[in-house]
């Protein structure tokens, strides 16, 4: 693979590495949803969300169409919800792993503190 193929992964999930884009993307999971929506769900000014959802746009990850005076967003593909899933299973995986250590930390402390 050639550095061009590299640096276009690098923007990818830089494009990704905000939480608005994240929670947008996982609301967006549920099927088409009109601006209206995501602004109730987000709680955010509607410019920040604007701008949030231009760069989701750009990136080719989300479609927008406009119905009456409406304008709906929708995943542009099922691979984008495959990638927010499997981002899920490997955080749980890590929580998990840390909850483990954390609690052989744990009673290792206990040990020690025991005469």
């Amino acid at each position: 693979m050639g550095v061009a193929l590299y640096q276009a992964k690098a923007e990818f999930f830089r494009m990704l590495g905000h939480p608005i884009r994240i929670r947008v993307l996982e609301l967006l999971q549920a099927g088409p949803t009109p601006v209206r929506e995501l602004l109730a769900e987000l709680e955010i000014e509607p410019s920040s969300l604007s701008q949030q959802l231009a760069v989701l746009r750009r990136s080719g990850i989300v479609t927008a169409t406009r119905e009456g005076s409406t304008v709906v967003y929708a995943l542009a593909g099922g691979e984008v919800a495959d990638l927010l899933r499997a981002a899920r299973r490997i955080l749980t995986e890590l929580i998990d792993d840390r909850n483990t250590l954390l609690a052989e930390l744990r009673a290792d402390a206990d040990a020690a503190d025991q005469p």
